[in-house]
């Protein structure tokens, strides 16, 4: 084994227990004490977007069908999702837990990782401070919300410890306890190792973590099929290894539709308003895009149906809506195909660049139907929908029809690994 570098205490890593759901016993007092899951709509098809720690003693866990779960425990509520409340309670959690020790990232909605400084990373003082950060949440915020803490020399054990003792746990790996600390876990516990990992480790002769680190770096780089595999080996170490910088590749939104709204037209409707909030979401982070990616799944398949559209490299919602409809007659077509309704409708946007530098058009006034022209006027034009709808609230302004009671809601969802601005509520 090589000499490593000494490994102190140097991360906490605060994971909020079944957020969604301890959110809605916080802000129900009747679903306390009760098992409880979140669902984005109300229909059995769907599935549980979380459970409470009560309903997870039925075996319910997020992704489980609702039909399902109802079936495994008959005192279940089913409460719809408020993604705009867990925002909220998101940022107050973040709050309180900056006036203990600063926030380093923000991993998801419910994760947040803090470094430990020289001062404050002796084991004593790491566990005081954990257990004051959870105190504080709970007095402060929401006497639901419990939450689990890993303390360890690195992130991502940091992360493995957090897991290990749900709800409101604490545990502390220190270099003393590494590697040996890790047996006990699976190869699938850590994040990057999935299903085809695992067999490609298998093939190698690594079924389980003892044997990842029983070899060299090198080797272990080897059965992982790159570079990763060494760092992966340092990192279960308990070395605190740099991270690597990180780039968004793609803005996107998707949406389930209620069983009685999969036909074409609601679905069309539907790819319209995810395309906007899209390039909304793109002009306020000061991107352009340049493809266009239409994707969908239909009843009858599991499997993702795409297409895609290239596009100038643009931040205008009119060039995006132009795209989308050169490629809503391929999905009307696979619904042919299918024989059924499509009961997942998304729109991303692809091969995005930041807009470094910006000046006034120099094709504003050209004749008003060159196409030059037609594209400045479009991108202000999309840029004061931005503001009104800011100001007066989500379709105060909105290109082509929006209502007519064929199109689902359409509201700002949370990606476990994306936080939504404020602002997305109000597209």
């Amino acid at each position: 084994m090589p000499d490593l570098p000494p490994r102190p205490l140097r991360w906490l890593f605060l994971d909020l227990n079944s957020y969604f759901a301890s959110v809605e016993q916080q802000l129900q007092p009747s679903l306390r004490g009760r098992p409880v899951i979140v669902a984005p709509v109300g229909a059995d098809t769907t599935v549980a977007i979380a459970a409470s720690v009560e309903a997870k003693r039925y075996g319910i866990s997020t992704g489980t069908p609702v039909w399902e779960a109802k079936q495994r425990c008959r005192e279940l509520v089913v409460t719809p999702a408020r993604h705009e409340r867990y925002v909220e309670f998101h940022h107050a959690i973040v709050a309180e837990i900056e006036r203990h020790i600063p926030v380093t990232r923000v991993c998801s909605i419910d994760e947040v990782a803090c470094r430990l400084l020289d001062n404050e990373n002796d084991r004593a003082h790491a566990e005081a401070l954990a257990v004051r950060i959870k105190r504080g949440i709970r007095e402060k915020v929401g006497a639901c919300l419990t939450s689990s803490v890993g303390i360890a020399p690195n992130r991502l054990l940091a992360k493995l410890a957090s897991d290990l003792q749900k709800p409101d746990g604490l545990v502390v790996f220190e270099a003393a306890d590494l590697p040996h600390a890790l047996y006990r876990l699976s190869l699938r516990d850590i994040s990057g190792i999935g299903a085809k990992m695992e067999r490609r480790l298998a093939r190698d002769g690594v079924n389980d973590i003892e044997q990842l680190l029983a070899r060299r770096p090198r080797d272990a780089g080897h059965a992982w099929g790159g570079t990763n595999g060494d760092r992966l080996w340092y990192l279960l170490h308990g070395v605190d290894l740099a991270e690597k910088a990180t780039q968004s590749r793609t803005i996107g939104h998707s949406h389930v539709l209620s069983p009685g709204k999969r036909g074409y037209g609601a679905v069309r409707l539907t790819a319209r308003r995810l395309a906007l909030k899209a390039a909304s979401r793109l002009r306020r982070k000061a991107y352009r895009a340049r493809l266009l990616v239409l994707h969908a799944r239909f009843e009858d398949d599991k499997s993702v149906w795409r297409t895609s559209a290239k596009l100038p490299a643009t931040q205008d919602s009119f060039a995006v809506l132009a795209a989308l409809d050169t490629l809503l007659p391929r999905l009307r077509a696979q619904e042919v195909v299918h024989r059924s309704g499509c009961r997942m409708i998304g729109v991303t946007l692809a091969e995005i660049e930041p807009v470094t530098a910006e000046q006034h058009s120099l094709f504003a006034h050209l004749p008003a139907d060159d196409p030059l022209a037609r594209e400045t006027r479009g991108l202000a034009l999309s840029r004061a929908m931005d503001r009104i709808n800011e100001r007066f609230g989500r379709h105060a302004v909105s290109v082509g029809a929006m209502h007519g009671g064929r199109l689902d809601r359409v509201g700002t969802k949370i990606a476990f690994g994306r936080i939504p601005d404020m602002d997305e509520f109000h597209e």
